[in-house]
């Protein structure tokens, strides 16, 4: 006899995303598992999404005072992990995927009951790959590749900061995750704690990954492919770049400057990787990114 689909429940914030993206997004949502809760958040000063969530089963609230990315993704896994939803999809507005995406990464959830945070492989809508698998950030190697990029291109350091040794094309554990699309054990979420919602925008799904680190493993899973339409907000608008630098303050106020625990997790995460250096690599994005040499040299006495 055939056991029931487990019950798994799915995320969206919007903060002004037209609505013919948001209704994309919900069609894919709707069709991708038979017990789904579904939560539409809309953080605008409008309710311009009210009309479009009963239209695919989902649950609508209007926050016009913002609180925040995390704050208003924890509404919904609070409320879908009271409801006794197993999983939990974290998504951002501006992606999507086929049919079969939450049904793949479900099934390998499933399997590997060790796992508490899984990410599917990312790309643009051309069809390039978006790197998005990273180590945990150092202070001067973030402020070199936000501010001198160039500079963190050389060496290597783009590299190794975005596991590009791998192309890509092997499951692999990942210190940091990205935000656009996490599938979450509940169990682990219940251990771990939900996003610190001292994070207004950025790093919350940094701490979040680092945090669900230490009750599972943290995964990415290539098998499985969405496209997110990635604006890297920061770099255009100044008001997203003052976000990112408060919360980088706070995360590094929060871990520690000089954080020996994210030397041994980026250390252990390079030896992983290192074996692969000779794979074909998948076409990478531009986007740079930083490790900390010490990093490298731990790796490298593995």
């Amino acid at each position: 006899m055939t056991s029931a689909p487990v019950l798994v429940s799915c995320s969206v914030v919007s903060y002004g995303t037209p609505p013919d993206k948001i209704e994309r997004l919900l069609q894919g949502v709707a069709g991708s598992w038979p017990r789904l809760l579904s939560y539409l958040i809309e953080n605008s000063a409008t309710d311009s999404l009210r009309e479009l969530a009963p239209r695919y089963q989902a649950q609508y609230w209007h926050q016009p005072d913002n609180p925040g990315f995390g704050r208003s993704h924890n509404r919904a896994m609070r409320a879908a992990m009271e409801a006794g939803s197993l999983y939990h999809f974290v998504l951002n507005p501006d992606i999507y995927f086929p049919l079969d995406t939450f049904a793949r990464l479900l099934a390998y959830m499933e399997s590997h009951p060790d796992v508490a945070l899984l990410g599917p492989r990312v790309c643009f809508p051309d069809g390039r790959l978006q790197p998005l698998c990273k180590l945990l950030p150092g202070p001067v190697e973030l402020a070199v590749r936000r501010f001198l990029p160039w500079l963190h291109r050389r060496g290597g350091r783009q590299r190794a900061y975005e596991m590009h040794a791998t192309g890509y094309a092997r499951i692999m554990d990942v210190p940091a995750m990205s935000g656009c699309f996490m599938l979450i054990r509940s169990e682990a979420l219940a251990r771990s704690g939900l996003f610190d919602e001292r994070f207004f925008l950025y790093f919350e799904d940094v701490d979040l990954s680092r945090r669900l680190g230490r009750v599972g493993r943290t995964v990415f899973y290539p098998h499985v492919t969405i496209v997110h339409e990635y604006g890297r907000g920061s770099y255009h608008n100044w008001r997203l770049l003052w976000h990112h630098v408060v919360s980088a303050l706070r995360y590094f106020n929060k871990w520690g400057w000089s954080d020996p625990e994210r030397r041994r997790i980026n250390a252990a995460a390079l030896a992983g990787i290192l074996p692969g250096e000779d794979e074909p690599a998948c076409q990478l994005s531009g986007e740079s990114g930083g490790v900390d040499a010490g990093d490298r040299r731990a790796a490298r006495k593995k």
